[in-house]
């Protein structure tokens, strides 16, 4: 796993201390430190950027007027000296709000946050997003879009049937399902997602996946009738 993050602040010092923050932190990668928000809305518009650890006050272009600014960004830490900004920063879904000056472990702690983010589910940006990283059993696991049968809801959890194992995770079958490719996936029933490449055949209101069988709810019947014939 891995979390491509730009810095934005106009204060050397402060660029200077994340920097060495960032190269502490196993996960994170550098791939620009920017001296204000213009010089950071260039970086987004060229670069694959996963979190933004933002500055709030810069000449120019504050920080929450350039998230303002933005159709659509990425996740957000704000770092800044004064807050009472923090209630409009959360109003903007920033991730987490540090107040300066603030030490190392509360800055893993909130880089810990993004990376739980989404129903703790991280969407792979590489390799042409072939897998997803889900987090069960307190790790994060690795899971091939193709090695997916199916998934099944159990309250505010899932159950990740692969062709040799199941997973847990800690989610809603809403919030998973959003995490999936359209073209390889389909929901079938309130508690379903399955697979298109691993059903066998439907019969009747039922899809046959190999030795299992998963009931199709009327609601999503045209839906799945729809997907199998893209």
């Amino acid at each position: 796993m891995n979390i491509n993050c730009i810095i934005v602040d106009d204060e050397p010092i402060a660029r200077d201390i994340l920097k060495t923050y960032i190269s502490q932190v196993p996960y994170l990668t550098l791939v620009a430190s920017c001296e204000d928000a213009f010089e950071a809305m260039q970086v987004l518009n060229t670069k694959d950027v996963d979190l933004i650890i933002l500055d709030i006050n810069m000449p120019r272009l504050t920080g929450l007027e350039m998230l303002r600014s933005l159709k659509k960004y990425p996740a957000v830490i704000i770092t800044s000296a004064y807050p009472e900004y923090a209630l409009e920063g959360f109003e903007l879904s920033v991730t987490d709000y540090l107040l300066k000056p603030f030490l190392f472990p509360r800055f893993v702690q909130a880089t810990e946050k993004v990376v739980n983010r989404t129903g703790e589910t991280l969407t792979a940006t590489k390799e042409g997003d072939l897998f997803i990283m889900v987090k069960s059993d307190k790790k994060l696991t690795k899971v091939f879009y193709d090695d997916i049968r199916y998934v099944e809801a159990y309250g505010n959890y899932i159950f990740i049937y692969t062709g040799s194992a199941r997973l847990m995770s800690k989610q809603t079958l809403t919030q998973f399902e959003q995490q999936l490719p359209a073209a390889k996936f389909t929901r079938i029933h309130k508690s379903y997602i399955v697979s298109l490449k691993a059903i066998k055949y439907l019969e009747g209101n039922e899809v046959f996946m190999g030795d299992k069988k998963l009931p199709v709810g009327k609601v999503h019947r045209e839906q799945l009738m729809a997907a199998l014939h893209r």
